[in-house]
């Protein structure tokens, strides 16, 4: 039979190549700029735009997205080419897939340092973008697909097989967890409320982790380790077992994120079952590439590719210990919102998707434009400075988070807590800030170095976008050679049943966990006096949403007597029923914030926002002097009330037609009591007044403030002296 030639795209593997790398420095440049921020607050003091609230959801879409986003795309076009021995199957969805993705990642970098976000972690895009991203991905599923169905091999080998299983979940988790209704092109509301938008949002937020940073990554894996160390992978079975067990269990532990929180308890329990269960594929996965080295450990110290996939490898199998471990309720109890999780989760991206698309990079680039590295030792100085900077960045964000949990938790003899003022806990952590951001400039400038490298690299090559190959074509295999055939090798002849299959295996956890939670009303318990939030609250909640404040702030109490003590009554799941989204957050930088409405006056957090450390020395939060000039946006006020109606939240045509007055009233009246404060009083009356002066009722502090008054009101109505004694 006659060899078919053809033609390997190499054009497309090189622009996600070199998107990688561009993206990986300006996400790693956000990051750094924001470990600094903790160390001087006021760096970058009155822009609005790089403020750290709007510069967190920036540095985690840059990183995930567009640094880890590019390079999947990249390993993915490269290896399925030769797995499958075929082009893939249309240059115009690859062009698509490229170019719509450098567009999302760029409208990304606009939207969110402007404060168009919906909140939500890792999915903080607004609608438009959403539907774009969808598209885009449909783009590369067909074009992945069409390439399976194309292809000059009978069998799919293991790396497929992950690639398939990103593709159909990610799919999934973003149509379902971006279901909103729009306000505006660039504002819009959950879906979902309070528990139920948290079960959804975690149950994507954690598999966006599983199906974007993992299942990609070990199909990557697969390929470019056994390709490295020139050896076939250490288990076939192995491969099997890991991959079947893991998109069974990845879908359903989302709920560990939600541990001693108003989720039903029976979807905590399941979420802390299947965590623990993560551990046997995870590091079956782990052994599968480690020993795959087997016979070729001298290799590791001469080759920097081979050094690089070994501690990726090993930080995977840290981070997927680390885990489920953290989802056992006695340690979650420690660890949640602390910076232990920051350091858990930098293991995972800095060591497991960073190393291995650095090991990736050095061994693709040169092979893409036929030229040997640049520079050997450049590349052993890279691994080295970035082993060292994953050190100086893990470690001491464990050290911080088992001091700020072991310090929120003590108790004085007489009942009373040690450190009763929060900021306690935050001074004392501040020389682990300085370790982490020493850590992460170690960590970019290994990366600088690389691009240095890469760049002297490609700059002596030869770029060939269209590479010659060779294969037989596919040919019908009669019944009789199959014989006695075990079902997986058949199953990877039928990309279809397979595709199936790994659908359904998928979404059976999905399906468990979303659906009672969507459909059984007794899972959210009402409460008589929870109301929905008034015009201008509810203009004041999308000011705190669009600044970020739930990247720093909880709005969750735990049942512990040490939350209880400090912030007030634990939450209780009717309390959330008409947020939309919900702000539980995942991190205390700064203390919860759900019972703070009322312990302050107006005044106290006027200032507050203005100057942070004059109402609290020793804070390392960031001014917001913005919001006490800025005008409130009411355009849309009676719109954001219309929607609201829609979500099910009970205004009536009479308060939506009074909408404004309402807002104007409310606002009106904290004018009236910030004006008692005779030195701002005095500050205010010294303004100019100009055309474009803005009186003080129609400032956004004034929204903000009217948003935080009302956090925790309703339930301390609903609850009589007696119970706030017992809470």
């Amino acid at each position: 039979m006659e060899l078919e030639r053809f033609y390997y795209d190499n054009k497309i593997v090189r622009n996600f190549l070199y998107a990688t790398i561009i993206w990986g420095v300006v996400g790693m440049l956000v990051g750094l700029l924001l470990a600094f921020l903790f160390l001087f607050p006021n760096l970058t003091y009155g822009v609005e735009w790089l403020s750290f609230g709007r510069l967190r959801p920036l540095h985690t879409n840059a990183v995930i997205f567009a640094f880890i986003g590019n390079a999947l795309f990249g390993g993915i076009y490269y290896s399925l080419q030769r797995l499958l021995k075929t082009r893939m199957y249309s240059d115009v969805l690859s062009k698509i897939n490229f170019w719509g993705w450098q567009l999302i990642i760029v409208t990304a970098a606009i939207t969110l340092p402007l404060g168009l976000t919906s909140s939500k972690e890792y999915a903080e895009l607004e609608w438009p973008i959403d539907i774009a991203i969808a598209l885009v991905w449909v783009a590369f599923g067909v074009n992945m697909i069409g390439t399976i169905l194309r292809r000059r091999v009978r069998s799919l080998y293991v790396a497929i097989w992950f690639y398939i299983a990103t593709f159909i979940t990610v799919a999934v988790l973003h149509i379902f967890n971006s279901l909103v209704l729009p306000v505006s092109w660039f504002k819009s509301y959950s879906v979902y409320a309070g528990v139920q938008d948290a079960l959804v949002q975690w149950w994507y937020g954690h598999n966006a982790v599983a199906f974007f940073l993992t299942t990609p990554f070990l199909g990557l894996m697969y390929y470019f380790v056994p390709k490295a160390a020139e050896r076939p992978i250490y288990s076939y079975r192995l491969s099997i077992v890991h991959f079947w067990s893991l998109i069974f269990i990845y879908i359903w532990a989302g709920p560990h994120h939600l541990l001693y929180s108003a989720l039903p308890g029976w979807a905590q329990s399941l979420g802390v079952a299947f965590s623990i269960m993560l551990i046997a594929p995870s590091w079956g996965g782990m052994i599968n590439g480690l020993l795959t080295l087997r016979g070729v450990w001298d290799k590791v110290v001469f080759s920097p590719v081979l050094k690089f996939m070994v501690v990726a490898i090993t930080g995977y199998g840290m981070a997927t210990l680390e885990g489920p471990l953290m989802s056992l309720k006695n340690i979650n109890a420690i660890a949640h919102f602390s910076d232990w999780v920051i350091g858990h989760v930098h293991i995972g991206g800095l060591a497991w998707n960073g190393f291995l698309t650095f090991a990736m990079l050095y061994w693709l680039v040169p092979k893409l434009v036929k030229s040997n590295i640049y520079s050997t030792k450049l590349a052993n100085a890279h691994f080295w400075i970035g082993t060292l900077g994953i050190v100086l960045y893990a470690i001491p964000m464990y050290v911080s988070g088992f001091t700020q949990a072991a310090m929120w938790k003590q108790f004085n003899p007489d009942g009373t807590l040690v450190y009763g003022n929060f900021l306690e806990t935050v001074t004392q952590i501040i020389p682990m800030y300085w370790m982490r951001a020493i850590g992460g400039t170690l960590y970019l400038v290994g990366a600088l170095l690389m691009g240095y490298n890469l760049y002297k690299t490609i700059r002596k090559g030869t770029p060939v976008s269209d590479e010659e190959a060779n294969a037989l074509p596919l040919i019908k295999i009669s019944k009789k050679r199959v014989i006695g055939e075990k079902y997986h090798p058949w199953l990877e002849r039928r990309p279809i049943r397979l595709t199936i299959l790994a659908t359904l295996v998928v979404l059976i956890g999905g399906i468990v966990q979303i659906i009672p939670t969507l459909m059984v009303k007794s899972n959210i318990p009402t409460i008589s006096s929870v109301s929905p939030y008034t015009p201008l609250e509810l203009e004041g909640r999308d000011i705190y949403i669009r600044e970020g404040c739930v990247s720093c702030h909880s709005q969750m109490i735990r049942p512990f007597r040490s939350e209880v003590v400090r912030y007030g009554p634990y939450s209780r799941a009717g309390e959330f029923v008409y947020d939309h989204p919900f702000l539980w957050g995942s991190k205390r930088t700064g203390p919860d914030l759900l019972r703070l409405g009322g312990k302050y006056a107006d005044s106290w957090h006027l200032n507050h926002m203005y100057d942070p450390q004059s109402t609290s020395p020793g804070s390392i939060m960031p001014a917001y002097p913005w919001l006490l000039h800025n005008e409130l946006n009411t355009a849309m006020t009676l719109k954001k009330m219309e929607v609201m109606v829609e979500l099910g939240v009970p205004y009536s045509s009479e308060e939506i037609d009074n909408g404004l007055t309402s807002l104007d009233k409310q606002a009106e009246e904290i004018e009236k009591r910030l004006l008692e404060d005779p030195q701002y009083a005095a500050a205010y009356n010294a303004e100019t007044r100009d055309a474009n002066f803005v009186p003080l009722k129609n400032r956004e502090i004034v929204a903000l403030i009217a948003y935080m008054q009302r956090l925790g009101v309703d339930l301390s109505n609903a609850l009589d002296p007696e119970q706030k004694t017992k809470n």
